[in-house]
């Protein structure tokens, strides 16, 4: 038998604890997701910007919850299943490519919703007087088109296409070239989780793409304050205070969302490959756990996006109650 076949074990925790939780997730996300989206497509007449951004979200949402049962099904089985075997490569391969498009596009959907709703700020503001010039031609015309429908729905349908475009080749070679150089006996190998050269590469510059993106969510954010602040010194502000408060609320629970899920991951991907070189296998093991749990945490937001919808979206919150509302009416109707 191969010795890194035998040099990395999973913990008790990612054999039996995260496949409990990827299959908790799973049933949570697709439930309140698939709400979601029927909500968004169908009880929601005038779609902004913003529910077109969400209903994409959704949709990753979905694609990273249908992926999760694989991922799960990898850390229980992984360890009995022989290394080349069917199910060691399609549960792998579709685990991964679904997990990671997904993953991604939420990402970039989230900064353009940060982005959409700061404009939304600066369109109540571009006319002031005391805007400048820059803030007018910026604000006015750049920002603005983020809160046009026509122009949200082809953001979203370029930004699949180019994170398909980009990841699916990284992941077939992945999958073809650099798994079928291994030298495994087991499906949970060294060579699985880390990778080779090329995957490496490819999980550094993802990983700087996250802190990218939380970088714009966070720009938009202190700008937003910035631009509060300057303006509170200004007349007749208050008849705009419940806007203000909500844009704030939107950017900062966004922000709040990259903090938690992603910004963990982030910071210790490029520590883990940094330190996963040498032959200390109990240290790779331990490493490899908390990558693979950091990666679940990322997931989980998937799932609990539903949740974030009914704390920021006043209509997705009103439609679902008026939904909830008018089922419980019919169940108590007395029959006459």
């Amino acid at each position: 038998m191969s010795h890194n076949s035998t040099c990395i074990q999973p913990s008790m925790f990612s054999s039996v604890a995260l496949p409990i939780i990827y299959i908790f997730l799973c049933i949570v996300g697709l439930l309140g997701n698939s709400l979601s989206q029927w909500v968004f497509l169908t009880k929601i007449g005038k779609r902004t910007s913003t529910h077109i951004y969400l209903a994409h979200l959704v949709t990753a949402n979905l694609l990273v919850c249908s992926a999760m049962p694989f991922t799960g099904i990898y850390f229980h089985k992984g360890i009995h299943w022989e290394y080349k075997s069917a199910q060691c490569k399609v549960v792998n391969f579709l685990g991964t490519l679904t997990m990671h498009v997904s993953m991604f596009v939420s990402l970039l959907i989230l900064s353009w919703i940060a982005i959409s709703r700061y404009a939304t700020l600066m369109k109540k503001d571009s006319t002031e007087e005391t805007t400048s010039y820059y803030e007018k031609i910026f604000y006015g015309h750049l920002l603005k088109k983020f809160r046009q429908p026509n122009f949200a729905r082809k953001l979203c349908i370029y930004i699949w296409g180019v994170v398909l475009g980009i990841i699916t080749p990284v992941i077939i070679y992945y999958s073809v070239v650099e798994v079928a150089k291994g030298e495994e006996n087991l499906c949970y190998n060294r060579q699985m989780e880390l990778g080779a050269m090329i995957s490496q590469i490819a999980g550094l510059i993802g990983t700087t793409f996250i802190g990218f993106s939380f970088l714009v969510v966070l720009t938009s954010y202190y700008s937003f304050v910035s631009h509060l602040r300057k303006i509170r010194t200004c007349t007749l502000v208050m008849e705009k205070d419940l806007i203000y408060n909500s844009v704030k609320k939107h950017l900062l629970v966004i922000q709040i969302v990259l903090i938690v899920c992603f910004l963990p991951y982030s910071i210790f991907k490029p520590i883990f490959y940094v330190l996963h070189q040498g032959e200390d296998c109990q240290r790779l093991s331990y490493l490899i756990d908390i990558k693979n749990i950091l990666t679940c945490l990322a997931s989980a937001r998937s799932s609990t996006d539903p949740i974030i919808f009914l704390l920021l979206d006043k209509t997705f919150k009103k439609t679902v109650h008026n939904l909830f509302t008018k089922s419980n009416s019919t169940h108590i109707q007395p029959h006459g």
